[in-house]
């Protein structure tokens, strides 16, 4: 059914900022997927730029907005080789305030890193103490795991 004003989309008492986005990207990430509603609140029990920061989230998630890079790492399994869950925490802490509607893909091994890092803007394929940097599909160069951080950003900085 079609209505000729907005529809409002909120969770009321969803919780506290970990609970609560989960239950906010649940509820409201469904009916948003479908295509269902125009403005949406999300309510946390915590301080508000945090439920501005979790509605961003849900509303990127879902491919309505872009509000920072997607950072894309792998879960790891016994080929990864690197230290990449703080490689990825930091990545993605220092890349939200950029603006910029990137995917960047952070991988931890040679068997499918190079494809999922090839298939974002930005990427990483590591392994054994080194890693490919990609940009826009193309392997650009080669560095060491001690200039992972700084080569992924300032290939970002390229774009």
């Amino acid at each position: 059914m079609q209505v000729d004003y907005p529809l409002h989309l909120g969770v009321t008492e969803s919780g506290t900022r970990e609970t609560g986005a989960i239950r906010s990207a649940v509820g409201l990430g469904a009916l948003l997927a479908d295509g269902i509603g125009d403005t949406i609140r999300v309510s946390l029990a915590a301080d508000p730029v945090e439920e501005i920061d979790v509605a961003r989230q849900i509303l990127q998630a879902v491919g309505a907005r872009r509000f920072y890079p997607e950072v894309i790492a792998c879960p790891t399994c016994a080929r990864c080789e690197i230290d990449l869950f703080p490689l990825a925490r930091e990545l993605e802490d220092r890349l939200k305030s950029s603006g910029k509607p990137l995917k960047v893909a952070v991988m931890g091994c040679v068997v499918n890193g190079p494809g999922e890092a090839a298939d974002a803007d930005v990427g990483l394929a590591a392994g054994q103490g080194k890693g490919v940097i990609f940009r826009g599909g193309q392997a650009v160069k080669t560095v060491p795991e001690a200039e992972f951080l700084s080569a992924l950003l300032a290939a970002v900085d390229e774009i």
